[in-house]
């Protein structure tokens, strides 16, 4: 007689399915397709596309694209360029820290899109990562760097970062839309960025800024800021308030990515796609839930989409999803319906090879009855190996696009 599955094996199997359909249905190809179809561009016809879904955006555009094609430029994180586009120049760079070659590439961009006419027309496709990967710094790359850590440890979210980015860049807030001008700019937005502001994501390269001089000072004086002279007067300077020579257009969001994960007969709840709150406070909060409703004997899945922060305390490795997991073991302990995971749609998770965690009412214990301690690993921001330990991380690999993370908690009835 076959042994009857234990729910913690459904609920695995099920966070499986989840996760894939979830990433499959924010997948940037038919979401360029759509935008472009029925598009006519009657002069010359240049592709830029930054972020780290840049090369599948660029890849789908590239097949809608065949009359008057001049060119194109792809710059894009890390390990995401799967192979040549006909055309198209393909730049890696860094993140979420940008590099020597992030600036090569945009660069590359900079002078494609040089000495343009009224009836030239930049496609120009955006996904989150492009603060980092698409950039021409108005200080040293160094100092740049250095901001964007000091902001990056001090917990600041993105659009306090990008606020401050915008200013000291000469591509963000505006100001590559003013470089192409007079040509047109038609802008595709992979967003990433809760509520979708277009000036945000990416810092915002095409469009005009909405954020003020008096903004970006109070947050660098918040945060405590170490800034050079020429660092203070370049936040001092206004970005551009108006474009006239952009149209855009936003496509895929943490919603569609909280909808997809509705499924496989679970009773949907989402909680929220605006998350944006401490990762361990988010996992204690879905403990929290389980504890509610474990008993109520249907099959449920709470669902939340967004982006938190890690405020760092200790020396260990992992990302925000990975954390949110772990906070979430300790909660969910004893549990045996009851599964977390909380995973990016772009497949990574900080500065790991992980997109996120799962975790259910076991792992805490077998973390401690392997002499892992899992409140000293997440008090030390190390996730990543308490995960590790007990099969726990969510490894994906690169998935082509990027529209923020979703957590979810699976309760499943005894069968």
């Amino acid at each position: 007689m076959q042994e009857k599955s234990k729910p913690v094996d459904n609920l695995r199997a099920d966070a499986e399915k989840i996760i894939t359909r979830a990433i499959a249905a924010v997948l940037p190809d038919a979401a360029v397709e759509r935008a472009l179809k029925g598009k006519t561009f009657l002069g010359r016809v240049y592709l830029v596309a930054a972020g780290k879904a840049a090369w599948q955006m660029a890849h789908a555009a590239r097949a809608c694209l065949q009359d008057n094609f001049c060119g194109g430029v792809v710059v894009t994180k890390y390990g995401h360029v799967n192979g040549e586009i006909a055309d198209v120049a393909c730049f890696e760079g860094g993140h979420p820290v940008p590099d020597e070659n992030s600036l090569r590439g945009t660069d590359a961009a900079l002078a494609l899109t040089e000495d343009l006419t009224e009836s030239d027309t930049v496609v120009f496709l955006l996904s989150g990562g492009g603060s980092a990967l698409f950039e021409k710094p108005l200080l040293p790359l160094a100092e740049l760097q250095d901001v964007t850590n000091q902001l990056l440890a001090a917990g600041a979210d993105i659009v306090e970062i990008n606020t401050i980015r915008k200013r000291l860049s000469a591509v963000k807030g505006g100001r590559f839309a003013r470089h192409c001008a007079p040509a047109q700019v038609f802008a595709v937005v992979l967003s990433d960025i809760l509520g979708d502001p277009l000036d945000m994501i990416a810092s915002g390269p095409a469009y005009p800024d909405s954020s003020s001089c008096a903004q970006a000072l109070d947050i660098a004086k918040r945060y405590g800021l170490h800034l050079s002279e020429r660092a203070w007067a370049l936040l001092a300077q206004e970005t551009p308030k108006t474009l006239e020579n952009v149209e855009t257009q936003i496509t895929g969001s943490v919603r569609e990515l909280c909808a997809a994960a509705a499924a496989l007969g679970y009773e949907p709840m989402i909680l929220t796609d605006c998350l944006c709150c401490e990762a361990r406070e988010a996992g204690s909060m879905l403990a929290s839930i389980a504890r509610t409703h474990a008993r109520d004997g249907k099959n449920l899945a709470f669902l939340m989409g967004g982006e938190t922060v890690v405020h760092l305390r200790g020396k260990g490795l992992g990302g925000r999803n990975q954390e949110i997991a772990l906070s979430a073991a300790l909660g969910i302990e004893g549990l045996s319906n009851a599964l977390v995971f909380s995973v990016g749609s772009d497949g990574t998770d900080g500065p790991t090879d992980a997109a996120g965690g799962v975790v259910d009412g076991q792992t805490a214990k077998i973390l401690r009855e392997r002499g892992i301690d899992p409140v000293q690993l997440l008090n030390d921001n190390d996730a990543y190996h308490a995960l590790g330990a007990v099969g726990g991380l969510l490894k994906t690999g690169a998935t082509g696009t990027n529209v923020n993370d979703v957590t979810v908690l699976l309760l499943r009835t005894a069968e």
